[in-house]
């Protein structure tokens, strides 16, 4: 019960990722604001659906979960979105999209929920970036890797600036994970998602490519007391596989 009585905010809250963390938050005693689209499926303490994309949502969202839940200790920065190809294939509303939901929404959220944690006494932010930009640049990716490298980077420049306020930021950045997000990107380039997962599976050193899980208890060991002297790590979570 690490997190008994925490208060925590997570974004991309119905995704793969996003649902196991609340599922393992709230197992472990923290009480539960999720923000996502659409989140009325979940069961969570509150209820905060929106869209990322719209500024006045992301910079609201914070306060209210902070009103919401009565506090705010940890902020989970999980929603993201994928834009495959290069620069020449990619369109405006695909750089709006991409930028808009990996890069200025967690700024948004992080600019809001950082005061609101330094006057409570400290907090924990784990945002989620990828080995794709955030460790390395992959190729067919060139958009998707530049956001996550802005968040990389972005995650280490806070957690500079912001140690001394008791807010500790930090970041996981996995490899290829085993979601709908991923398994829907297959089916539209026309490969069954089962065979393309396990033949993916197969150029990872582990044997397998990572599923939400891996990633979540990563997420959930940054957010807690354990990793107390980390500030501004970026954290590859990769099965053994570099990005190449």
């Amino acid at each position: 019960m690490r997190f008994t009585d925490k208060k925590v905010l997570i974004t991309g809250a119905a995704g793969g990722i996003g649902t196991t963390l609340v599922e393992r938050f709230r197992a472990e005693g923290a009480r539960v604001a999720v923000a996502d689209r659409e989140v009325a499926g979940i069961i969570a303490d509150a209820h905060l659906p929106g869209d990322l994309l719209e500024a006045e949502y992301a910079d609201g969202l914070a306060e209210a979960a902070r009103d919401g839940l009565g506090g705010l200790d940890i902020l989970i920065n999980n929603a993201g979105v994928i834009t495959r190809g290069p620069v020449t294939e990619t369109s405006d509303a695909d750089w709006s999209r991409s930028l808009g939901v990996n890069v200025e929404a967690p700024f948004r959220l992080c600019r809001s929920a950082i005061p609101l944690m330094a006057d409570a006494g400290g907090g924990t932010i784990v945002n989620v970036s990828s080995c794709w930009g955030g460790k390395a640049p992959g190729p067919n990716h060139a958009l998707y890797c530049m956001t996550k490298a802005a968040i990389a980077s972005l995650t280490q420049c806070m957690g500079m600036d912001h140690a001394h306020q008791r807010v500790r930021i930090n970041a996981v950045c996995p490899n290829e994970v085993n979601t709908p997000m991923l398994r829907s990107g297959f089916a539209k380039r026309g490969f069954d998602p089962d065979e393309a997962v396990g033949k993916l599976g197969e150029t990872v050193p582990l044997g397998r490519i990572a599923e939400p899980e891996d990633i979540r208890d990563v997420i959930l060991f940054l957010a807690s007391e354990e990793s107390r002297y980390m500030c501004g790590a970026l954290v590859e979570v990769n099965g053994g596989k570099a990005v190449a």
